[in-house]
């Protein structure tokens, strides 16, 4: 039996904007070409071939269609319609269905999107929903690699997931620059609540990031280790060196965080031991008024006698008993370091 008469134009332009790329492959790792999504069946005919399906925030009709064509089951398809899911790993019969949360910088705000991975002996279909590039580079590497993508769809889960993760790299190198940059706020005497207020948001975005982050470890680690009917042995190293990245980019998104908290607390400080400063420079120049403030304030009352009244020296000798309290007391205060 032949093979379905290839279309010209891509999958996508045929079946909408929701089907990125359906592109058939021999057991070779050699491309066949695009196909449309109803020939996916009689391409599944043919013993030596498999299908790689990328979909984009697909419509129900769609799913239900290539849940026909690949036997998916009734749950995943409900998760991969749904999105919101955890990131997760679950066997379906001889079929794998996987969750993975991803990030994309959008207009300098970290963006978060799920995919949605089906993976069975003779297809792959991967389900992007919000904020998430397109796969098209990893498909591109695997079909550089045609030796590895003769090991069939598995080598392409290992693209797509290379792919998510090395992604996630940049986002960490981003937010470890712009910290670089807030520390001339950070360590400025003057209180600015923007920079308070970026530090938190930073560490707000790298919390959902961890937790983006975190749970992709056990998913990768049971790639390595179990599922042989789907993995084969020769790209488990391939999963473990996913697995490194992935430890990698979670202990860089840990430090980050403490270093933003500590940032904060320092900031923070800063502010509290200016403002502790400015209150030390206040409480001095107040107690160097209260000395003349006082004295001066005993002429203010209504006595008939007091006793340097009548004196011509009076005068003099009090301004020079005020300056002298004056001068010792910011002598003093000077020394202390409190002006």
């Amino acid at each position: 039996m032949s093979l379905p008469s290839l279309s010209t134009q891509p999958a996508a332009a045929q079946t909408g904007a929701m089907v990125v790329n359906c592109v058939a492959y021999r057991f070779d790792g050699q491309r066949i070409g695009d196909i449309s999504v109803d020939d996916i069946s009689e391409v599944l005919k043919q013993p030596d071939t498999f299908v790689w399906v990328g979909l984009h925030e697909p419509d129900e009709s769609l799913l239900h269609k290539l849940q026909e064509e690949f036997d998916l089951h009734d749950l995943a398809i409900e998760d991969a319609q749904a999105a919101h899911q955890r990131t997760k790993i679950e066997t379906y019969g001889d079929s794998l269905f996987v969750v993975v949360q991803t990030a994309q910088l959008v207009s300098g705000h970290l963006a978060f999107g799920e995919t949605h991975v089906f993976l069975g002996q003779r297809y792959l279909v991967t389900v992007r929903h919000g904020a998430s590039l397109s796969y098209a580079p990893a498909r591109r590497n695997c079909e550089h690699t045609p030796d590895l993508l003769a090991l069939g769809p598995a080598y392409g889960l290992y693209g797509v997931l290379d792919y998510i993760v090395d992604n996630l790299l940049p986002i960490v190198r981003d937010f470890r620059e712009e910290l670089q940059e807030l520390e001339k706020d950070i360590f400025s005497d003057t209180f600015r609540r923007s920079t308070i207020r970026r530090l938190y948001d930073m560490q707000r975005d790298l919390m959902t990031l961890r937790l983006a982050v975190a749970p992709m470890q056990d998913i990768i680690s049971q790639l390595v280790r179990q599922h042989p009917q789907l993995i084969p042995d020769e790209l488990r190293a391939y999963f473990r060196d996913v697995y490194d990245h992935v430890f990698r980019v979670n202990e860089s998104i840990s430090a980050m965080r403490e270093m933003l908290a500590a940032a904060i607390n320092v900031n923070l400080s800063l502010v509290t031991f200016g403002q502790n400063e400015v209150m030390k420079r206040l409480a001095g120049y107040a107690a160097m008024l209260a000395a003349p403030t006082l004295i001066t304030s005993w002429y203010g009352m209504n006595f008939a006698h007091m006793p340097e009244l009548n004196k011509p020296w009076a005068y003099p000798v009090i301004i020079g008993l005020v300056l002298s309290i004056v001068t010792t007391i910011y002598f003093i205060l000077k020394r202390n370091r409190w002006l």
